[in-house]
């Protein structure tokens, strides 16, 4: 025997608001059935049945794939890459957190009505609701149990099921079962679910921090200039940031902010963890999620997969990798910058969800927004710009040690494709941002250049971090501001759309 929550029939609805309130009702009931079961079983009462719990889904339908002229125009002439289906048949997903997620599933709901004129019908799935993703912020019921206690759990709850999880969707190999409805999203709920754990354990903050622009970097002077620009922020009454989130949800508000305006919570302000996590990240916040995340991705490209995988479910406007390479010309000075329009996939972490034939194409919006921030950051134009910043292609390898291949291997491979600068992270950030539909960017500043005798020494390196550092970070912040004034509806390129693209954003 299964114990459930009481059944609530699917409802229709023609309003998106209220689309959206069934789902926060459905979802709420679920988890708090489940949460309640554990708090008794953690307190060693013994359950006689197994308790399970599912996650609300969304389903249209819809008749035709023609859609109306005036759609049509909208989705095509303004740039508007998602919000519609892109054929008759019946749509849906499961979905998760409608209290972080609310204004995303909005604005999916208000689309899909405005371009289809369909009802949205929400109502309870049979995707079960794994008990791990149904612990609030801060719960760690599992470590108030004994190992007898613990094993005990695989029989009365739901544990994580990785066949739910996979990333089929995204990667075009997702093969529906006869009947099945397609899918309205890249992620289903359990696979959302999974990644906000991963992100609260890698990085040290509630995903509910995350902004809509990420700033990645692979070196911990960049995060110490961030941190103190964040302080700097708080401390202007005038910034159009209101808060500063560090590792631990530690909240700084903006000085001056209303008292009314200030964030609210069980665990705010948050505490300092004693050790910083695998990749700490920092938020400024602005209303709407407007503001800046920047993340500490550390070196590799097995990182750079790991963090992109997670921070994907959050379906942010834009990330940009903001780090060092090896400059590969020697016209190129230390401290020059590279804007990278093409990339050599070396790095081997995607070969097998995307392969390395597969184009990483340069996004317009992204390429202008950060050669326009160079600018003014800079203070340089025209000719000056071209002297101190190189567009062109980026290899980015595996191997740390690249340089120490015999026979000239890598130099012949690099020197074919044309390729400006070296590192270990940049290509497979863009490519994860062409496989899950995130608009991507790379601008990185030259810190040695190996092929013509310029190797980073530490003294050297000191005077070139202290140099280049502040100017750098500034730029990308800079390019955020222009890519947040250009409005988000240009950046989700019809460019990163497959031939049979899910709805959702």
């Amino acid at each position: 025997m299964t114990v459930t929550p009481a059944f609530i029939a699917p409802t229709h609805h023609d309003d998106p608001a209220q689309a959206l309130a069934q789902v926060r009702k459905i979802y709420n009931q679920q988890v708090s059935h489940l949460r309640e079961a554990v708090a008794r079983f953690a307190a060693g009462e013994t359950l006689a049945s197994r308790v399970r719990a599912c996650y609300p889904y969304v389903r249209i339908e819809v008749a035709t794939s023609l859609r109306p002229q005036a759609m049509q125009g909208q989705a095509e002439g303004q740039g508007l890459s998602y919000g519609f289906a892109t054929s008759a048949g019946r749509y849906e997903t499961t979905l998760t957190r409608p209290d972080l997620y609310g204004n995303y599933l909005l604005e999916q709901f208000r689309l899909l009505r405005q371009n289809h004129g369909v009802k949205l019908e929400v109502g309870t799935s049979h995707e079960p609701i794994p008990i791990h993703f149904s612990f609030a912020e801060g719960d760690h019921v599992e470590g108030q149990l004994g190992a007898d206690r613990r094993a005990l759990m695989r029989d009365l709850f739901d544990l994580p099921d990785l066949t739910a999880m996979d990333d089929g969707i995204a990667n075009g190999t997702r093969e529906p079962r006869p009947g099945e409805a397609r899918p309205l999203s890249l992620f289903s709920a359990p696979r959302i679910d999974y990644s906000l754990q991963r992100l609260r354990h890698y990085t040290g903050t509630a995903p509910d921090w995350f902004q809509n622009f990420v700033l990645f970097t692979n070196y911990q002077f960049y995060i110490d200039e961030f941190v103190r620009l964040g302080r700097q922020a708080m401390a202007d009454s005038s910034s159009p940031y209101v808060a500063f989130v560090e590792p631990g949800n530690v909240v700084t508000h903006r000085h001056g902010l209303p008292d009314s305006e200030r964030l609210r919570g069980p665990d705010l302000p948050g505490v300092a963890p004693p050790r910083l996590p695998q990749m700490p990240a920092y938020h400024l916040l602005r209303p709407g999620h407007g503001g800046i995340t920047m993340i500490n991705i550390g070196v590799g490209p097995a990182n750079a997969k790991t963090i992109t995988d997670h921070v994907a479910v959050l379906r942010p406007h834009a990330w940009l990798m903001l780090g060092h390479c090896a400059g590969l010309r020697q016209s190129q000075q230390l401290g020059d910058y590279v804007l990278a329009h093409a990339y050599v996939r070396e790095d081997h972490v995607l070969d097998e969800d995307l392969p390395p034939w597969v184009p990483i194409p340069a996004l317009s919006e992204i390429q202008l927004a950060l050669e326009r921030a160079v600018a003014d950051v800079s203070g340089s134009q025209g000719e000056a710009l071209k002297h101190i910043m190189r567009t062109g292609t980026v290899a980015s390898t595996d191997n740390r040690n690249w340089e120490l291949l015999g026979g000239n291997t890598a130099q012949r491979r690099f020197s074919q494709s044309r390729a400006v600068a070296l590192d270990m992270e940049s290509a497979t950030i863009a490519a994860n941002g062409f496989r899950f539909r995130v608009p991507y960017g790379t601008l990185l500043c030259v810190s040695d250049k190996p092929l013509h005798g310029e190797i980073k020494l530490p003294g050297m390196a000191d005077h070139f971090y202290r140099a280049r550092v502040d100017q750098h970070l500034r730029i990308g912040m800079r390019a955020v501001e222009i890519l947040r004034e250009g409005g988000s509806q240009r950046l989700h390129s019809r460019k990163l759309r497959a031939f049979d693209e899910v709805a959702f954003q």
